[in-house]
């Protein structure tokens, strides 16, 4: 069956819309921050996936929406594609008719490399989750316009009626518990112990080993109540073109990440890798500064140019023989709270591949991982205390059409069993100043910290 497509009133704030669907089963709403930022153009909702697919260690069990479920220990991006069936045409003009939205952890890649087992997994998510959606709302802020889509007309026009209420609703007052943060947020490492292993990267870098190393640390809290609470703040703080919110049965996930991993549009590939940042000015002359300072940096330059060499690799094995271009360098955006380094790596998809293929030949992504990326992976395997999890995974979609449209999963927490989890790093290079990398996981985890530390206080206040 051919889509169905139905007009929606347009609301230039979709989270309005959202709050129909947030505490659905499978809820996703992939945001373009509008009307906080401009930078992207549309928003996906959807919820009630018709089929599941979820991923932990060498298994994946695939549920369907009758109840019934398989068990398979093949390859997940294999079960995925069969889960979408061969491409069929899509909708003139809507980047999303129906496909696959969900969640592709960083610890993913240990089906696709041999990595030692060294870090320890204490959230214990899936590696992969997602759902296989027949309906979305799909919301344009360029043309102010708002379709629902589908191929189910019952689904459809169940939805319909649902988001139609939200205008009314959204006057009320919810029975939702607010989120709220419990206590203090913690790192996994102590400064020394941050910059002890800077210290060990540069060693390995020294003796050869790599080039680049991409390290974080991680931050926890205590917390109860409901993350949609959170993500709407978070959004207002720190909107960002690739932001998400993912509510599923095991976390939720909060991202505002301002990285597009890979787009796939008609066979044509993007990539857009981030490295270089420098905090925002506290007034103009000072946020002018900075952004020139970071423009003009030698050392970002060379980072941001590994992971685009690196980039041009993981393309070229599946995109035809000399398509591959390098549009764009070191070009300068500016976000709420940094300043990145952004440049942009294009291709064309060769014959018999697909956006699935594309995803496993680049997975994870580069910018986030170090050069060389395997000897980089087993480095932040041996330093990192804690399994990634989500972090430094993707987000996005993969369509009926064969389209795809994913993010880096920085600037993202995850919300599960009580504790909510964010993380920060850096890319680490042989001329790499231990303090201020240390410093730069601070400026890139800001609006999330500050998220949190208002809650604490707000909790505080209320116990107090």
């Amino acid at each position: 069956m051919n889509p169905i497509t139905l007009d929606f009133p347009y609301h230039e704030d979709s989270s309005q819309l959202f709050e129909a669907l947030a505490h659905s089963p499978w809820a996703v709403f992939l945001d373009s921050g509008s009307p906080h930022s401009m930078q992207g153009r549309y928003d996906i909702l959807s919820a009630d996936p018709v089929r599941v697919l979820i991923t932990h260690g060498e298994e994946t069990r695939i549920q369907h929406i009758d109840g019934t479920m398989e068990r398979s220990r093949e390859d997940p991006f294999h079960l995925l594609r069969e889960a979408l069936g061969p491409a069929v045409e899509g909708v003139e003009g809507m980047p999303f008719s129906g496909g696959a939205i969900g969640y592709f952890g960083y610890d993913l890649g240990r089906r696709l490399e041999r990595l030692p087992t060294l870090a320890e997994d204490i959230e214990n998510l899936p590696e992969m989750a997602a759902g296989i959606y027949d309906w979305s709302l799909v919301v344009d802020h360029q043309e102010q316009r708002s379709r629902l889509v589908g191929r189910n007309p019952a689904r459809l026009e169940r939805y319909r009626r649902l988001l139609q209420r939200i205008p009314e609703r959204s006057t009320q007052t919810r029975t939702t518990l607010p989120y709220r943060v419990l206590g203090e947020v913690c790192s996994n490492m102590t400064r020394d112990e941050y910059l002890g292993s800077i210290a060990r990267i540069k060693r390995y870098i020294l003796d050869g080993d790599c080039y680049q190393v991409n390290f974080a640390q991680r931050f926890s809290v205590a917390a109860e109540g409901d993350p949609w609470q959170a993500y709407k703040g978070l959004r207002q703080l720190n909107a960002a073109p690739f932001a998400a919110y993912l509510n599923m049965p095991h976390c939720q996930v909060l991202s505002t990440s301002p990285e597009r991993f890979l787009e796939v549009r008609d066979g044509r590939v993007v990539t857009k890798p981030i490295k270089g940042t420098a905090p925002r000015g506290e007034d103009p002359i000072e946020d002018m500064m900075l952004a020139e300072m970071l423009k003009n940096s030698s050392k970002d330059q060379a980072e941001n140019l590994m992971i685009v060499d690196l980039l041009r690799n993981d393309l070229g094995k599946v995109c035809a023989i000399g398509s591959v271009e390098v549009p764009e360098l070191f070009k300068l955006e500016s976000f709420a709270r940094v300043h990145h380094l952004v440049s942009k790596v294009v291709g064309r998809l060769a014959e018999g591949e697909d956006a699935l293929s594309l995803l496993r030949a680049c997975f994870p992504g580069g910018s986030i991982t170090g050069a060389p990326k395997l000897r980089a992976m087993e480095i932040i395997e041996e330093l990192e205390p804690h399994r990634r999890g989500i972090y430094c995974g993707s987000i996005g979609y993969i369509g009926f059409n064969g389209d795809m449209d994913c993010n880096i999963a920085i600037r993202t927490m995850a919300h599960s069993e009580g504790i909510t989890r964010l993380w920060a790093g850096g890319g680490i290079v042989a001329d790499s100043d231990p303090e201020a990398e240390y410093r730069e996981t601070y400026h890139k985890a800001s609006a999330l910290l500050d998220l949190l530390q208002r809650m604490e206080k707000m909790n505080s206040e209320r116990c107090g």
